[in-house]
């Protein structure tokens, strides 16, 4: 995974994902997979993380986020990795480490590359062919979105419905569950590394606004043209990219 340092771009969404270590399924059973949520329900209660969607695989993990300028991604980061690999390390009598050492953000305009960019998190283990819907994959913010927990819920309904434009969690609800099925209908599965590998996507006004907050550290950074509405800053593959806190121990 590439090197990374700290970058910040204020109320900024940013879907993270962070592998498991040398990309082995450590996650591989559901109570770790319940683990890792757990840990990602005590980051939003502690350090009020505002978690837009999550997906817990075998060997990786999503988040979609919106930075509040409290520092708290960092703080959650590492909470949540540290506690996880804990744990498991723990249980296992194991050594050595759980994850990647660095895990990777990748800033999501809000406007309509936000939805495509929760849809994608929703369908990845039907892309992976390892379910037919998103709902039959239990540790997942689909599933959460679909049917909201009494309690310990982990979503910012708030914050999913003002992004969204929806008026309310109902609305919010049934264009959700109708995005997922336009996807899943029109057979878009494929992986798409603009996701997971890419400073930042969005819109032309978006992608320079990024552009201008990397200053001298996006001179090696390409922008390219993803498709018509599409624009991306390219990882250099060497220089650093965005991240939040420091490099993980665990």
């Amino acid at each position: 995974m590439p090197r990374a340092n700290r970058f910040h771009l204020p109320n900024a969404v940013w879907h993270i994902t962070h592998r498991c270590h040398d990309r082995r399924f450590l996650l591989k059973f559901e109570h770790d997979r319940q683990r890792w949520k757990y840990w990602l329900f005590q980051a939003r209660k502690r350090y009020g993380l505002s978690v837009l969607n999550y997906i817990a695989t075998s060997n990786h993990v999503h988040l979609l986020v919106q930075d509040g300028g409290r520092g708290e991604i960092a703080r959650s980061m590492q909470l949540i990795a540290g506690r996880t690999a804990q744990e498991y390390n723990q249980r296992k009598s194991r050594k050595g480490a759980f994850w990647e050492d660095r895990y990777f953000a990748t800033a999501v305009s809000s406007d309509h590359h936000f939805i495509q960019c929760l849809v994608y998190i929703d369908l990845n283990m039907v892309r992976a062919g390892v379910v037919n819907h998103p709902a039959q994959w239990k540790i997942s913010g689909y599933r959460e979105i679909q049917s909201p927990p009494k309690r310990y819920r982990i979503i910012d309904w708030h914050a999913l419905c003002r992004l969204t434009q929806a008026p309310d969690y109902a609305a919010m609800q049934s264009a959700h569950n109708q995005w997922v099925t336009h996807t899943l209908g029109n057979g878009e599965l494929q992986r798409e590394s603009a996701w997971t590998e890419s400073v930042a996507v969005g819109s032309e006004s978006y992608i320079e606004l990024v552009k201008s907050q990397l200053g001298a550290r996006a001179y090696h950074r390409k922008v390219r043209r993803h498709n018509d509405t599409t624009f991306l800053i390219q990882d250099s593959g060497h220089l650093d990219v965005p991240r939040f806190g420091r490099k993980s121990t665990f």
